[in-house]
């Protein structure tokens, strides 16, 4: 019986320090957590050059904040890294101005991003004759 009380004892106090451990941790994250709800957040801005590893701030009251961001290299600077959008497919090229559209649709805006709805983008048509002169210049040095 002895053995038996010495056990239960000791799962007691195991359990007693597992509790507290646990409070603990969530009294560290409510202090460096914030309880501001309103928080606005700034661009990415990168370290170097125009994309990559870099940083936002965020204010929230008399708070600010700094969290880490990554801004793909192939971003397309007109709509912003924070701006997500569903692209079409590429449309017919116009003869006219030689180059050819295509829509997108916002489906999200990260960290409160001013995005416009809906964005068009171009680009130039691909020239089928340089594809066939490459083919030709092969044939020639044969």
């Amino acid at each position: 019986m002895q053995i038996q009380g010495l056990l239960l004892l000791l799962a007691l106090i195991l359990l007693a320090a597992t509790t507290e451990a646990g409070k603990n941790k969530k009294e560290k994250a409510k202090k460096d957590g914030s309880e501001c709800e309103d928080w606005r957040w700034g661009p990415c801005v990168p370290n170097s050059k125009d994309c990559g590893l870099g940083y936002r701030e965020g204010t929230c009251k008399d708070e600010s904040k700094k969290l880490k961001c990554k801004i793909p290299c192939n971003w397309k600077k007109k709509f912003g890294a924070d701006c997500k959008y569903k692209f079409e497919s590429w449309g017919g090229c116009s003869t006219q101005t030689g180059v050819k559209t295509r829509s997108g649709i916002l489906k999200k805006a990260l960290y409160n991003a001013q995005c416009e709805e809906i964005v068009y983008v171009t680009k130039p048509c691909s020239s089928k004759i340089k594809s066939k002169s490459k083919a030709k210049k092969g044939k020639g040095k044969d």
